[in-house]
């Protein structure tokens, strides 16, 4: 096994360099010579500073790491081996646990893009900051002088530093851009905001309604990385809250100043075709869109009026989320077995409950398309239908017209039913029926 030892002559030149990277590796028993000569004629994919850099050239050759049985030399493991070779302490930046208000108002995105650093945590004495460039620090000194707090650097995937540079102060500068142009605005100004929105899709708003998009478009892009199930915009005194919930547990993400916080709360509202100007009573909506990978998600809208605006909850479903295999449900092989043998029987009922994110949706929908077959009459009743299913007959439950749980459940009886999904069990007639 190869061993890693902090290298004393690495970066005497301050910024790594592709051919004493190379030597490192290859004294270090990860890279071979071959491999070394063929990175050398290699040429950059790009010119930008990411595609120059070092461990991203050597990555995308996909060589072999000889310490590790054949496996490819990849970004993750070169910049850990970057990070013991400086000393210093490896981080996989978690974009969840990171302040973006914060850290993006320690420097300046223009420093922060010359030094190719990140900051990713802040305190009253000190300052994090990950770096793909542990050698070059004269920056850190300069730092520690001007904001009176010691600087602490941590080595980081040299991809990702690049990539959360642009999105968090990206999208902080479409907070400010956006606050800027609303500053003074009265509560009418906004509702014409508002209805400016609704004209941008037929290309007639103004410019200043691109920082309110892009919010939105990130902010949608970036819970569906992070495989959220639901999204909250919330409304407080001083800011708006958006919170990720991440396997049951909600996860603050950013701050918005309250006049943003509204004209993205418009922007959900037209996108959903929910009445804008309606802001005293709840509603209910839908989005449907694509990730950046090309799925199609749709997304539930709920608004709620608060004490201080509308709270927005977005429930994403996901089809890559939602329908898994039992392998993937967090089963073990003794609860699979069981769960296996319950669902497989000709008769009976079987009961999932438990909190908000815990999986209920997912473990039906999967267990659903487990059972589907041409054979089976495969009903349900939803409020609302989470996923559209073509396997399923799916009745959406109407209380305006007097379809309710119950009376839904007594329709499929009469409808041929092998197998009955009931989205809820709300009232004595549904449990009766059930």
């Amino acid at each position: 096994m190869a061993a890693t030892i902090k290298s004393p002559t690495l970066g005497q030149r301050g910024q790594l360099g592709l051919e004493e990277v190379l030597a490192e590796l290859m004294l270090d028993g990860r890279l071979s010579a071959a491999d070394a000569r063929q990175l050398r004629k290699r040429s950059p994919s790009g010119h930008n500073t990411l595609d120059l850099h070092p461990l991203v050239r050597i990555a995308k050759a996909k060589v072999t790491d000889r310490s590790q049985a054949g496996r490819p030399l990849g970004l993750e493991a070169l910049s850990q081996w970057l990070a013991d070779k400086a000393g210093l302490e490896y981080l996989k930046i978690d974009p969840m646990k990171i302040d973006v208000t914060l850290v993006t108002r320690t420097v300046s995105h223009a420093y922060a893009r010359r030094h190719h650093i990140l900051p990713v945590d802040a305190s009253s004495r000190q300052l994090v900051f990950a770096s793909a460039e542990p050698f070059a620090t004269h920056w850190a000194k300069d730092l520690a002088q001007i904001l009176h707090r010691d600087i602490h650097i941590v080595v980081a995937n040299p991809v990702d530093i690049h990539r959360y540079l642009a999105e968090f102060y990206g999208v902080q500068r479409s907070v400010q851009l956006a606050l800027d142009s609303k500053a003074g605005a009265t509560s009418s100004a906004l509702l014409n905001f508002e209805q400016l929105v609704e004209l941008g899709k037929t290309g007639e708003i103004g410019a200043d309604d691109r920082h309110v998009v892009h919010i939105v478009d990130w902010l949608l892009q970036y819970a569906f990385e992070q495989r959220a199930s639901d999204i909250h915009l919330e409304p407080r005194r001083e800011a708006g809250h958006m919170r990720f919930r991440i396997d049951g547990v909600l996860h603050k993400v950013f701050e918005l100043p309250g006049t943003v916080m509204n004209a993205v709360t418009a922007r959900i509202k037209i996108l959903s075709r929910l009445d804008v100007a309606e802001k005293r009573r709840p509603q209910d909506g839908r989005i449907k869109t694509r990730s950046a990978e090309g799925r199609e998600v749709e997304l539930r809208i709920s608004t709620m009026p608060t004490a201080f605006g509308e709270k927005v909850v977005m429930r994403i479903f996901d089809p890559d989320i939602v329908v898994k295999a039992f392998s993937q449900l967090g089963f073990s092989a003794t609860e699979e077995s069981s769960w296996r043998a319950m669902i497989e029987r000709p008769y009976g009922i079987v009961l999932v409950t438990g909190p908000t994110g815990s999986g209920k949706t997912t473990t039906l929908y999967s267990t659903l398309k487990y059972l589907a077959r041409p054979e089976l009459n495969v009903c349900t009743v939803e409020d609302p239908i989470e996923m559209v299913a073509p396997e399923f007959n799916q009745m959406q439950i109407q209380p305006a017209v007097g379809l309710d749980f119950a009376n839904g459940v007594r329709t499929l009886l009469r409808q041929d039913p092998d197998i009955i999904m009931v989205g809820e069990i709300r009232d004595l007639d549904t449990a009766q029926m059930t």
